[in-house]
């Protein structure tokens, strides 16, 4: 077993760097995505022995790492770019994420008895979670104080579920797209060569793999204002008890992104991304098998029915408001799995037309879905 801090370090950030090479090299991988996989690394290190169940190096990946990495991502969002992704692509994301407000509503409520005082706490963190990404099941899960057993075994059962809604995600357009008005054809299409060039054309685009130029200065502010927004959300989170750390810093973040001094955040994606695959590995070296029979089957039908009813909502919402089903299967894996996933059912479909589009609602999720989770939760409690 590895007990060395540095050491488990090194196997943790080769996990990290495996995942992302897997996700960018390999195209069926890609499908799949850096996180998901970042994770499953994560659980094979922790069930077959190779890494301790505790460590000091834990306590620094979920307390800075995670709170910088959170920060850097905020900084990148530009609400502006709501533009890009167009009406028909904003309203069908703000179908997706009423309708994941509402199944955790109804996971609750069926719920509830089973779960007691910590119901409040896990109808949050998915709604968190199903309104953008895996960011902020992590801002909402430790705010509302989200720990051990409970917090491994929904993480497992959202990793799951989240995987399975991206097969259905891709399915779905084939088994009911004749119900639905015809997706809009990629004028770019046909001078974009073949599909094997043309998805990797379009991996290029990937918010994890884009390529952008910067410098030391601008890398060396990153990293300083990630760690200031972080000092100071925590300060005020203190000196405030009525307003969560979590929602100064999402706030401050926003804000910052937008002002003059960081409206061109070259490199925040990148390094926010990083960090937060740690944190993925992490959530893999946390579930183990053991933990999560533990904490019983509750867990993951409750996870169930949150995704399911979000289904029902934005499949059945976008139908009455006659969106096509390439944009309903997009924008609901952009609040289900983030902007990466989104760009997985983009692709794998070959609906170019709607990469950006879904990229940018996904990471608008990031700004939305810590301000939802928590308004669930506190509702509930």
């Amino acid at each position: 077993m590895i007990q060395s801090p540095l050491a488990l370090a090194t196997v943790m950030a080769a996990a990290t760097a495996l995942a992302f090479w897997l996700d960018y090299r390999f195209p069926p991988l890609g499908k799949v995505g850096a996180s998901m996989l970042a994770i499953i690394f994560g659980a094979i290190l922790s069930n077959t022995g190779l890494v301790p169940a505790s460590s000091v190096v834990y306590d620094v990946v979920l307390g800075p790492v995670t709170s910088v990495s959170i920060a850097w991502l905020l900084l990148s969002v530009d609400l502006r770019d709501l533009a890009k992704a167009g009406p028909r692509m904003t309203g069908a994301f703000a179908v997706a994420v009423t309708g994941t407000v509402v199944g955790a509503l109804v996971a609750a409520a069926i719920y509830g008895p089973q779960f007691g005082d910590d119901t409040w706490r896990i109808a949050g963190a998915l709604t968190g979670t199903y309104s953008g990404g895996s960011v902020n099941f992590l801002s909402v899960g430790r705010e509302v104080g989200l720990t051990g057993t409970l917090f491994a075994g929904l993480t497992a059962a959202d990793a799951v579920m989240t995987a399975l809604w991206l097969a259905a995600t891709l399915m779905l357009p084939v088994w009911i797209g004749r119900f639905y008005a015809p997706v809009a054809e990629d004028d770019h299409e046909a001078e974009e060569g073949d599909a094997a060039g043309a998805a990797s054309d379009d991996r290029r685009h990937h918010p994890y793999f884009v390529r952008e130029g910067t410098s030391a200065l601008s890398l060396a502010n990153l990293v300083a204002a990630g760690i200031i927004l972080v000092f100071v959300a925590e300060w005020l989170g203190q000196a405030v008890p009525g307003i969560p750390g979590i929602l100064w810093l999402t706030t401050m973040a926003l804000a910052l992104g937008h002002s003059p001094l960081c409206r061109d955040a070259r490199g925040a994606m990148q390094l926010g991304s990083v960090g937060l695959h740690f944190f993925f590995v992490l959530i893999g070296i946390l579930s183990r098998v053991s933990e999560i029979v533990a904490v019983g089957s509750e867990v993951f039908f409750f996870t169930l029915i949150v995704v399911a009813v979000h289904g029902v909502v934005v499949f059945g919402g976008g139908k009455l408001l006659r969106l096509d089903v390439g944009t309903i299967s997009v924008a609901s894996q952009a609040a289900v799995g983030g902007p990466s996933s989104a760009l997985a059912v983009a692709i794998s479909r070959e609906w170019r037309h709607l990469v950006l589009p879904g990229v940018v609602v996904g990471l608008f999720g990031y700004a939305v879905g810590t301000y939802l989770g928590l308004g669930v939760a506190y509702l509930l409690r």
